[in-house]
């Protein structure tokens, strides 16, 4: 029962996460703390396998491979989630930068030509 709960709540945080505004410093040290638990976590499911298993049984989970599975889910799900809405932030600054350039140059007569980038 318990990890249903946790994986509901993590999927609502998720789509929570998702429809908030723009990444501000305390979003991005949120994510840095979650990534170092993560990584914190995994590195004791590989020394100790056996506390994953204990670990899977308190929260109602028979196998701790399962437990794992789910949390990479969870995982997935948060880098899925974090790279769309970074991803529309980008064209948004895009589409504004665009718009700024046609301003500038319709007000000041000259064409200006695209800047060529050296890598891609």
């Amino acid at each position: 029962m318990i990890i249903k709960v946790v994986l509901v709540v993590g999927a609502v945080v998720g789509a929570v996460w998702l429809l908030r505004g723009s990444r501000h410093a305390g979003r991005l040290a949120f994510t840095r703390v979650c990534s170092l638990a993560f990584a914190a976590a995994w590195i004791v499911a590989v020394l100790f396998p056996g506390l994953v298993t204990t670990a899977a049984n308190l929260v109602g989970v028979g196998r701790g491979t399962d437990l794992v599975i789910y949390a990479l889910v969870l995982v997935v799900l948060f880098s899925g989630l974090s790279q769309y809405r970074r991803t529309r932030e980008l064209e948004s600054q895009l589409a504004e930068l665009t718009r700024a350039l046609a301003l500038a140059n319709r007000q000041d007569g000259r064409r200006r030509e695209p800047v060529e980038a050296d890598h891609v």
